[in-house]
């Protein structure tokens, strides 16, 4: 269990899983650059999260709801928590929106298992799972909470705190994903991969400078 002072961003289970170094740039170094895919998120966001609450039959809506856990030693905001009538009264559905489509890795299903993990704790209940909806599909995707996901949100969550108590950033691991990461300039991942060498980008700069100069 984690004290309130240790407690970390829930957004950076996201990131770490997304890539550590982000994480750490992020959350460790307050490094930001915004691009289209990360202004176009938050500007969904913005629209959803008015913190109005609504109702549609069978269904309650609360958005931007306070969330925290002190198992995963996280506090964080729910973009929307929708409450599905039971026999036994409301079960609560978390639904995080993104902005594009989903994903080949659980980046973005580890973060909305740990908004559930922080439901369960702060409402003595289980939660089996939610939702999460992309904006470029414009199509939910449910998740289920099953225990390979609890435990990789759980050993998400113990390498950002891992990761905040070394202080240290890891080095990067150019791939394609980066070519989207609104931190690429910042992160330098093709000159600092730990898979190559600064001498040999350099070598591949002057050759390329070369070239254009013919």
């Amino acid at each position: 269990m984690y004290s309130a002072a240790d407690f970390v961003a829930l957004s950076a289970l996201q990131h770490f899983v997304f890539c550590p170094r982000q994480c750490a740039l992020i959350h460790l170094e307050q490094v930001w650059s915004e691009n289209r895919y990360t202004a176009e998120g938050r500007e969904m966001h913005e629209r959803v999260d008015d913190g109005k609450t609504s109702y549609r039959e069978g269904v309650k809506i609360t958005r931007s709801m306070p969330l925290r856990s002190s198992a995963l030693g996280v506090s964080g905001v729910a973009d929307v928590v929708e409450w599905h009538r039971r026999n036994i009264g409301y079960e609560p559905f978390p639904v995080e929106y993104k902005r594009g489509k989903p994903k080949k890795h659980d980046a973005d299903k580890v973060q909305l298992c740990a908004q559930a993990i922080c439901l369960e704790e702060m409402l003595s209940c289980t939660i089996p799972a939610g939702a999460l909806f992309y904006g470029q599909t414009m199509h939910r995707l449910d998740v289920v909470f099953d225990d390979e996901l609890r435990l990789k949100t759980s050993q998400a969550a113990a390498g950002v705190h891992n990761l905040f108590v070394s202080g240290v950033t890891p080095l990067p691991e150019y791939g394609p994903k980066c070519k989207q990461c609104s931190l690429l300039e910042q992160c330098m991942p093709e000159v600092l991969d730990r898979s190559g060498s600064v001498a040999g980008y350099i070598k591949k700069l002057c050759r390329e400078l070369s070239e254009e100069d013919i």
